[in-house]
């Protein structure tokens, strides 16, 4: 089935790509999105390494906090720019970009410098993402796409288990710099593969970028991401410069919602939200965000300063939510590919993620490893549920000339739900840590865990016996109020999931053909 001028908005027919073609293009896709996803979790390992060498130890978050900012903030423009201009030139030129800064990141003589090479490859990644989400809308209908969705799901546990151990041999082997060069020939061969094989229309908009709204839009995301990444920890709650965060942020993006309203190509145009799933799919992948970051962070954690397991290998740790997430990934998709029915996943998926966080917030000092990753893959198969089938659903409720905007605004959501996450479970899981510790090991425990909540290895093996109890005590307490917290939130998405309504996939039968090929309002017949 050709997809016409109609659904494409570019005035050129996009020709159904053989099946060969299909699976190389994926490959290279996956390996961008690989990029991605890798970078971040090479680098923390080798971060120690970088500040010996540069120094600058006081600037250390903004290593992370600086790729992290442009990704999210540069994540709506790219999916615009693609719409606007065609998906190939921006998907490479992202890219490019992301290889820039990755050997200059490499090639960084100071904390500054790296710092600032940093938000040039968060720049690029921004688009990597968003990339790799439009072009398969682009290419594969909806009810096809289910079957790519354990591709999606294998890259991400892949990341997460082999970042930690990749970035550790790298320094060790190699040197620090290499966790940066290494992405060099990697992404060189996306390159070459998707310039080879993909072969999607050229567009030309008449219109111009929205500089105004894309300012806005930085402005808001920026000061959102400061006031989660800085709050209780660089600053307080309360203090003059996160409330006038706050501030900026709320005028930025209420100046960036009337903006929309009056530019002739918006960033994000507010129509998309009229689509009740595609409002509802944004706002389940905020919480899934939300709870899988928060995750991410707080089991190896708990399993390193309760369960006494080794932070070298802290990525399998993760392998019972990781592997869990992956194959419900995979029977989700292909159930949806078969059947064309999916409301069932946002359902059931949200139940077991409220169960899973439900279980995780009971482990205290006796838990085993084995009841651990039991409750950790109830949470994976969870996540399996929801992770992919809220990119799709979302793809699929609106016209296709807005596929790159619906592939960056949930993402987008998704990017910001993992920052409140980690901000606000952090700091529950802070307090708790400290006025346990206060409380069961008195003015030596509070002053243990002044700085940081957070103890390494090294630092724990020092303490006397009686205060590693208290502790050991201490995290199991902060987890439970964390992950207990996470289930709550994660009845908001299990409430969104029962007011899906669910669309015929196009790509499904001759009706939903139709629709597909459909100018306007038909692709938003479920808008409420």
């Amino acid at each position: 089935m050709a997809q016409t001028d109609k659904a494409t908005g570019s005035g050129e027919q996009v020709k159904q790509p053989q099946p060969r073609s299909v699976r190389v293009v994926l490959m290279a896709l996956m390996i961008a999105m690989l990029l991605a996803m890798l970078d971040n979790m090479i680098v923390g390992t080798a971060m120690p390494t970088i500040v010996g060498d540069l120094g600058g130890i006081e600037h250390l978050s903004w290593v992370v906090t600086a790729y992290t900012l442009a990704t999210a903030a540069s994540t709506p423009i790219w999916g615009k720019v693609g719409d606007m201009y065609g998906r190939k030139g921006a998907f490479l030129t992202s890219i490019v970009i992301f290889l820039i800064g990755s050997a200059l990141s490499g090639m960084a003589q100071g904390m500054t410098e790296l710092i600032a090479f940093r938000a040039v490859q968060g720049l690029g990644a921004g688009g990597l993402m968003v990339g790799v989400m439009a072009i398969i809308g682009d290419l594969i209908p909806p009810r096809e796409r289910g079957k790519y969705q354990g591709m999606m799901a294998g890259v991400m546990a892949l990341a997460m288990i082999g970042g930690p151990l990749v970035g550790g041999t790298i320094t060790d082997h190699l040197g620090w710099r290499w966790t940066f060069y290494i992405n060099l020939p990697i992404g060189a061969v996306a390159l070459v593969m998707i310039t080879a094989v993909l072969h999607l229309p050229k567009k030309r908009s008449g219109g111009s970028i929205d500089y105004l709204g894309a300012a806005l839009l930085t402005v808001g995301i920026t000061s959102i991401v400061l006031v989660t990444t800085w709050g209780g920890s660089e600053y307080a709650w309360g203090s003059a410069v996160i409330m006038e965060l706050i501030g900026l942020g709320v005028a930025a993006l209420v100046g960036f919602v009337f903006s929309q309203t009056k530019a002739a190509e918006p960033i994000l145009p507010l129509h998309i939200f009229r689509s009740r799933n595609f409002t509802l799919m944004s706002l389940i992948g905020f919480i899934t965000g939300f709870v899988m970051f928060g995750a991410v962070l707080f089991l190896p954690l708990y399993q390193q300063s309760v369960q006494g397991a080794s932070a070298t290998n802290s990525g399998l740790l993760l392998l019972p939510m990781l592997l869990s997430m992956m194959v419900v990934s995979l029977v989700a998709g292909r159930v949806t590919t078969n059947t064309g029915k999916y409301k069932v996943f946002p359902i059931v998926g949200s139940v077991l993620m409220i169960g899973g966080l439900f279980l995780l917030a009971q482990m205290d000092t006796d838990t085993s490893r084995f009841m651990s990753g039991v409750y950790m893959a109830v949470l994976g198969a969870g996540m399996g549920c929801l992770m992919q089938i809220t990119m799709l659903v979302a793809q699929n409720s609106v016209e296709m000339k807005d596929m790159g905007v619906a592939s960056s605004s949930t993402t987008l959501f998704r990017t910001l739900g993992s920052s409140f996450g980690v901000a606000i479970m952090g700091a529950l899981f802070n307090n708790k840590v400290q006025d346990v510790m206060a409380e069961r090991a008195g003015a030596l425990g509070g002053k243990i865990t002044e700085q940081s909540a957070q103890l390494d290895a090294a630092s724990l093996a020092k303490l006397p016996v009686p205060v590693r109890e208290a502790y050991e005590f201490a995290v199991s307490s902060g987890t439970h109020v964390a992950f207990l917290l996470g289930s709550v939130v994660a009845v908001v998405a299990l409430i969104a999931s029962v007011f899906v309504k669910e669309v015929a996939l196009r790509g499904a039968g001759p009706a939903a053909d139709e629709q597909q090929a459909a100018p306007s309002g038909d692709v938003l017949a479920e808008s409420v």
